[in-house]
């Protein structure tokens, strides 16, 4: 009991612990963000490999996995605690620098793709966690903000640093030393300095209360349909993904057929990457107004960034609204996250977590497959119209059954568990 009244939750409390996931997730972002530039091209110029299906099936693979293991991450996290999960993840990608460097075919770059598929699900989701135990419920969502801006600032900085190597030395090895570098770093980190913090989620939890210590396949039904609320949550989370694996395949490919040099191109999907960051206010602003608001705006705001780039013709017209995608991106994205950080019981927040992880990674996948097919059997145009009306359509299913789920002032109740006795019903002590 000692024990318990003396820990303490909150981002100043545990700068230092929190700092160094900060740094973690970071390096998870440079990770991923290592391959978006130079492992298409290797496909390509070194690899032999001329379809563009093919080229892109490591993107499904990767969505998949990464999903799948989203799942499992959490579930373990609330079983073993964050940091041995954390660990597994580094250890995991051990082996990708290599496999990038020696791989004689595309088949081993797939398989280091499920590597990283792995890795990306465990770290990200324990960083994730990790910060939501350390911050929280009043600072929650900036804990999440700040997660997420520097997650993606990772990516983005790991394709950036990784493409200014392949073009002042080759496509492998030297981008990989690179990769290798970081990822021995942050594998010796996660041992040494990084701390358990699961105990902290305990300190919320009221073991007494109906909500508590759902089994996994109910945290499973609960997150996934059994609330309306977490159901509009992970079904937008799925969605919006399908803008990130836009941006990451057909975007590129369409402002060059519209005759933009590439230089450009790396303009423009860079304002929408560089958006990103805003996670760091917007996050914060919905620990103030709410998680509802900034979602329904992002998914709308994204959805028009999306449509409008087919409707437009320009350079900088296109820069405009890759900004104003990413823009609906930075609203949406850390915040939806929250919502099952508010709506699950501490018992089981990381499992719930994990559920909607799975849903929205899963949105890699089968976005790839959507827009693949979309550009190869109908046209590049009709990629963008397919990802634009498909966040419309489910911005609206957050709009009618989305509640706010603020721990102050949400409206958001969790549905009574099958077992419990009907209100007005006599009990027994």
């Amino acid at each position: 009991m000692s024990e318990r009244t003396n820990l303490k939750q909150g981002i100043r409390e545990h700068l230092g612990q929190f700092s160094l996931h900060v740094l973690l997730v970071f390096a998870t972002g440079l990770t991923i963000g290592s391959e978006r530039t130079v492992v298409p091209v290797l496909g390509e110029d070194v690899l032999g490999v001329e379809s563009f299906l093919v080229i892109g099936s490591f993107v499904v693979s990767f969505g998949f996995v990464k999903a799948l293991l989203n799942l499992y991450a959490g579930k373990w996290g609330e079983e073993y605690g964050r940091k041995p999960v954390l660990v597994l993840g580094w250890l995991t990608a051990l082996p990708i620098p290599i496999i990038l460097i020696y791989a004689p075919s595309w088949s081993w770059i797939t398989v280091g793709n499920v590597l990283l598929g792995i890795n990306q699900a465990l770290t990200w989701s324990m960083a994730i966690n990790a910060k939501i135990d350390l911050a929280g419920p009043d600072q929650r969502g900036l804990a999440v903000g700040i997660d997420e801006a520097f997650g993606y600032t990772g990516v983005a900085a790991g394709a950036w640093i990784t493409g200014v190597i392949a073009g002042r030395a080759s496509l492998r090895p030297e981008p990989f030393y690179f990769l290798a570098v970081v990822v021995v770093l942050a594998f010796l980190i996660s041992i040494f300095l990084v701390a358990e913090t699961v105990q902290l989620a305990r300190l919320e939890a009221d073991d007494d209360h109906r909500d508590a210590n759902l089994p996994f396949n109910e945290v499973l039904k609960r997150a996934t349909y059994g609330d309306r609320t977490l159901f509009a949550a992970a079904q937008a989370g799925h969605i919006e993904n399908f803008v990130d694996t836009l941006f990451w395949i057909a975007v590129p490919l369409y402002l060059t057929s519209q005759g933009l040099a590439i230089e450009a191109v790396g303009v423009v999907v860079g304002v929408h990457s560089a958006m990103y960051f805003l996670q760091i206010g917007t996050g914060g602003l919905a620990d103030r107004i709410g998680r509802r608001p900034p979602v329904v705006a992002g998914m709308f705001l994204a959805g028009a960034g999306v449509l409008g780039m087919v409707v437009v013709d320009g350079y900088l017209p296109w820069t405009v609204l890759a900004g104003l995608s990413g823009l609906g991106m930075a609203l949406l994205y850390p915040n939806l996250m929250t919502v099952p950080g508010d709506a699950a019981h501490p018992t089981w927040r990381s499992a719930g977590m994990g559920v909607y992880r799975m849903w929205r990674d899963a949105g890699y996948g089968v976005g790839a497959i959507l827009i693949g097919l979309s550009m190869e059997f109908v046209t590049l145009e009709a990629a963008f119209y397919l990802t634009g009306v498909s966040m419309f359509c489910s911005g609206a299913v957050v709009y009618l059954w989305m509640e706010e789920t603020h721990p102050e002032f949400g409206t958001h109740e969790p549905p009574a568990p099958a077992s419990e006795t009907p209100r007005g019903a006599a009990t027994e002590d």
